[in-house]
C-alpha cells in the first residue's frame, strides 16, 4: 500500500518547481496582479468620487431646498430654462409656507471683473442678506450685503477668496473699486473659503445686492418681472424639509396656475445625495466589473500555462507515479502551484492597488479609500480563481497513465 505524501512535502515540491521557472511564474502572475490592482484602484477611486460629491453637497446645508425654473423634460433636452421663477414667488414662500425659516432668491450671471490691469471672468450673484445664513457661508473680512444695500441698490460687492487673489494679490481689497461688466462697485467684504460644488468653484464668485443686479446688469423682464435663477430655501429643521418641499410645490402650482406639468422643480440635499449615490454606486460597480474581467483573464492565463507545464512534465509525472505517487498527490501539487501563483499575484496586485489609491488621495481632491472587506474579498477571489482554473490542468496531470508517460524516456 502506497503512503500518502505529506502536505508539507507537496508544498515544498510546488515551490521548488515554481522557483526553477521564475520568469514563467512571474509572467503567469501578471494577469492576476493587474486584475487585483485594477479592482482595488477602481473601487477606491469610485468611493473617493462618492465621498467628494457628498462632501460638496454638505456645503449646501442640511435643511436647504433649491427651487429652480424648468422641469425634468427641459433639463433632459438641454434647453434654456424658462423665466417662470420670479421674485414674487420667493416673497410668497416666505409669507405663506410655515415650515420655512428663510428664503434667499438669487440671480446669477457670468461677467468680466476688472481691478486695475487685472481681469477675471466670474459668476456674479445678485442676492439678499439672507443668502449668508441660508447657504452657510461666512465672511473672512469686511461685511456682507445688508438689507439697506438692497433697498438703496448700492453698488457694493463681496468677493470670494480666489477672486480676491486674482484681482488683489497684494494689499487689502476692502474699499477698493472693481468693475463688473461696465459698472463700478466698491468691495465691502471677502468671503471665507467654501470650495467647489459640482465643479463650480464658489470661491471665485462675486456677490452684489439683488436690486443692484436687476437695475445695473440683468434688467427687468417686461413680461415676467424680476426673473430668478433659483431660490434657496432654509427649512426650520431637518425634519421639516419634506413638509417644506410639499408646501412650496403646492404654493407655486397655485401661483403659476399649473394643471399638468410643473414649470419648476424643488430639490433637496437628500435628493441630490440619492442621485449622486446611484450614479457613483453604478460607476463603482462597473469599474469593479472591469477589474473582475482582468482577474478572469489572469485565471485563464494560469490555466493555459499550467496546461503547458503538464505537457512539459509528462515524464516527471510518469516517473513519480511509477515510484508510488498517487494520482491525488499529483493533483494536489498542481493545485498548490496554481494557488501559489494566484495568491502571490493577488498579494502583489493588492499592494499595488493600495499604493495607487494612496497616491490618488495624496495628489488629487478625491478622498480615495478602500475598505478592509474589499481587500480581503479581492485577495480571496484571486486565490479562488487560482484553484478554479488550476483544476483542469491538475486533473489532466493526475489522470496520466505512468506507462504512457514513460514511453518518451
Amino acid at each position: 500500500m502506497t503512503r500518502r505524501m505529506p502536505p508539507t512535502e507537496t508544498v515544498r515540491m510546488a515551490l521548488t518547481t515554481l522557483r526553477s521557472n521564475r520568469l514563467r511564474s512571474l509572467l503567469t502572475m501578471v494577469g492576476i496582479v493587474i486584475g487585483n490592482a485594477s479592482v482595488i484602484t477602481l473601487v477606491g477611486v469610485g468611493r473617493g468620487a462618492q465621498g467628494l460629491a457628498e462632501e460638496q453637497l454638505s456645503n449646501l446645508g442640511a435643511n436647504v431646498l433649491f427651487v429652480v425654473p424648468g422641469n425634468n423634460d427641459t433639463r433632459r433636452r438641454g434647453v434654456a430654462f424658462p423665466k417662470t421663477l420670479v421674485l414674487q414667488d420667493a416673497e410668497a414662500i416666505v409669507e405663506q409656507v410655515p415650515s420655512v425659516r428663510r428664503v434667499a432668491p438669487q440671480i446669477t450671471s457670468s461677467q468680466v471683473v476688472q481691478a486695475g490691469a487685472r481681469t477675471a471672468t466670474s459668476s456674479i450673484s445678485g442676492i439678499t442678506a439672507d443668502f449668508l445664513p441660508v447657504r452657510s457661508f461666512e465672511i473672512s473680512s469686511g461685511r456682507f450685503i445688508s438689507p439697506q444695500d438692497n433697498q438703496a441698490a448700492r453698488a457694493v460687492t463681496v468677493i470670494g477668496p480666489d477672486l480676491r487673489s486674482k484681482l488683489f494679490p497684494t494689499g487689502d481689497p476692502l474699499g477698493q473699486q472693481i468693475r463688473i461688466g461696465n459698472q463700478a462697485f466698491e468691495v465691502i467684504g471677502v468671503m471665507a473659503p467654501k470650495g467647489a460644488v459640482f465643479g463650480s468653484n464658489q470661491d471665485e464668485n462675486a456677490y452684489i445686492p439683488l436690486s443692484t443686479m436687476v437695475t445695473r446688469l440683468t434688467g427687468r423682464d417686461p413680461t415676467y418681472g424680476v426673473s430668478l435663477s433659483f431660490i434657496s430655501v432654509e427649512a426650520r429643521d431637518e425634519a421639516s424639509t419634506s413638509a417644506a418641499k410639499f408646501q412650496i410645490t403646492n404654493l407655486l402650482r397655485q401661483r403659476h396656475r399649473i394643471l399638468r406639468d410643473d414649470d419648476f422643480a424643488v430639490r433637496s440635499q437628500k435628493d441630490a445625495l440619492t442621485i449622486v449615490g446611484t450614479i457613483t454606486g453604478g460607476l463603482t460597480l462597473m469599474l469593479a466589473a472591469i477589474g473582475g474581467i482582468s482577474l478572469l483573464v489572469g485565471g485563464i492565463g494560469i490555466m493555459n500555462i499550467m496546461l503547458v507545464s503538464v505537457s512539459e512534465r509528462t515524464e516527471e509525472i510518469g516517473l513519480r507515479k511509477a515510484l508510488g505517487a498517487r494520482s491525488s498527490d499529483v493533483l494536489q501539487q498542481f493545485l498548490v502551484e496554481s494557488l501559489v501563483l494566484a495568491s502571490l499575484g493577488g498579494a502583489i496586485g493588492t499592494a499595488t492597488g493600495l499604493g495607487t489609491v494612496a497616491l490618488v488621495a495624496a495628489v488629487s481632491p478625491l478622498p480615495a479609500s478602500i475598505g478592509l472587506t474589499t481587500v480581503l474579498v479581492t485577495v480571496g477571489l484571486s486565490g479562488s480563481i487560482g484553484l478554479f482554473f488550476g483544476v483542469v490542468p491538475a486533473r489532466r496531470a493526475a489522470k496520466l497513465d505512468p506507462i504512457v508517460a514513460l514511453r518518451s524516456l
